[in-house]
């Protein structure tokens, strides 16, 4: 029974977590049509099952777009058929995974009870159930990033074998389903290289998992390079769109122009529009060698922009790190900003808009008053600063935020737990130290007011 009950919270957080999701599917995106990006991905997966080919348009191969969302889509469709909703509310599956995580990570880090309120403030926050509702990559990223930080917390702790084979194998997907996840992989290894370093962990432990994850990773990702490679005679490790992104992000127009009307400055604007002469050359649609082409042509344009405009590099990277803590995310396909006039929305909007500060505040508190934990945060904080680094590389919006919200969630209940908690470094426990600092102080003073002893007046 003591078992059984040891399921529960992370089962109610789940459930929460799902009727969140579900509601907002049923309300906010009920008439959502997949468009943009969206609609690139459903189709990869209709054509996987179709046409047994990783094609946006039939039957036209491209690297342009990492694996595993589509294959999962395929799976649905494959299963169920091609609706495009079924797609969504296995990503509320996801997104109330993702919460569970939140409060066995919190659980493990600062008791049960903080952990429940993590698990049951991310349930509720909208910058994370927003992603369950659009068929973006985020829902999917954002489990398997957070996965992998807690795994690896884990493979702290607990020093078993089956912790890295874990590691390995989110990290695996991780990087099929976006291709920046490599990089998370080489701070893996520069977080061993520290743990290794100040002791907190053997060498030989940190050795054998360091290879294991790597080799896991490996076997994962290399039998879709070798695809990239047949089809497109380049090597793509898992999709290319850098150039693209680059050349949007790092033009005249993007510095002065906001992306949308009402936006702001310092994002990122389709190079048809912001660099048309340029982007026109090539067409939006082609074989895979013409993409790669395509894409190395556009990664060399924003360069050569970057080294002729160098006085405004300072403020365009300023505000690329800006941009990315605006507190609401807007994207054209997102149904809470497609249909904003839906009184539902415009609570999801609200909220948007105010739940982020709190959690902005808390986090910062939380980085604070628990620095002096940090052997058990140092990999978390390495993620925080990697998706810092991305936004003020590339362009920073608060979708690209995404993958560390939970992230916030996690530091902000370090902040409670040091505001209530009684363990060691809280701040009931420096309180009572302090006390009983102060009170050894004011022993030697009392003695001092006691009388002279019969011995000592005899004398």
């Amino acid at each position: 029974m003591k078992h059984v009950r040891s399921y529960v919270p992370a089962i109610s957080i789940f459930c929460l977590a799902l009727a969140v999701r579900v509601a907002y599917n049923l309300t906010v995106a009920r008439n959502y049509v997949p468009q943009h990006d969206s609609l690139s991905y459903y189709m990869l997966g209709v054509h996987i099952v179709t046409e047994h080919c990783f094609c946006v348009q039939p039957y036209m191969p491209t690297v342009y777009r990492a694996p595993f969302w589509p294959a999962v889509i395929a799976v649905i469709v494959a299963l169920f058929g091609q609706h495009a909703e079924l797609p969504r509310y296995f990503l509320c599956l996801v997104g109330s995974g993702t919460c569970v995580l939140v409060y066995l990570f919190a659980r493990d880090l600062f008791g049960w009870r903080i952990g429940l309120l993590a698990g049951a403030f991310a349930a509720i926050y909208p910058e994370l159930y927003i992603y369950d509702g659009w068929l973006y990559t985020e829902s999917v990223y954002i489990l398997l990033f957070f996965g992998f930080c807690y795994a690896v917390y884990r493979l702290q702790r607990d020093r078993k074998p089956a912790n890295w084979i874990w590691c390995g194998i989110l990290l695996g997907m991780l990087t099929l389903t976006r291709p920046n996840g490599i990089l998370v992989l080489a701070l893996f290894l520069f977080w061993a290289i520290i743990m290794g370093w100040r002791k907190v962990l053997p060498w030989q432990l940190l050795a054998k998992s360091a290879l294991g994850i790597t080799l896991i990773t490996i076997i994962f990702v290399v039998p879709w390079t070798i695809r990239n490679y047949n089809v497109s005679h380049a090597f793509v490790l898992v999709a290319n769109g850098d150039g693209t992104v680059l050349l949007g992000a790092y033009n005249s127009q993007t510095v002065y122009l906001p992306s949308y009307p009402g936006g702001v400055p310092g994002t990122w604007i389709n190079p048809l529009v912001s660099s048309p002469a340029i982007a026109h050359k090539y067409p939006d649609f082609c074989v895979p060698a013409c993409e790669v082409a395509r894409d190395n042509y556009f990664k060399d344009q924003a360069i050569l922009w970057i080294k002729s405009h160098l006085n405004l590099m300072p403020h365009l990277l300023k505000l690329h790190f800006i941009n990315m803590w605006q507190p609401a995310t807007f994207e054209a396909d997102l149904p809470v900003d497609k249909y904003f006039w839906q009184r539902s929305s415009k609570i999801v909007l609200d909220m948007m808009n105010t739940f982020p500060i709190a959690v902005f505040i808390m986090a910062g508190l939380g980085l604070a008053l628990t620095w002096q934990r940090w052997r058990e945060f140092l990999f978390v904080y390495l993620m925080i600063l990697m998706t810092i680094a991305q936004c003020i590389i590339f362009y920073g919006i608060p979708r690209f935020r995404a993958p560390i919200e939970p992230i916030l969630i996690l530091l902000g209940a370090g902040a409670l737990w040091w505001l209530t908690s009684r363990e060691a470094g809280s701040l009931r426990s420096l309180i009572a130290s302090y006390r009983k600092a102060t009170a050894q102080k004011v022993e030697p003073k009392a003695e001092e007011d006691v009388p002279e002893t019969s011995e000592a007046l005899g004398k």
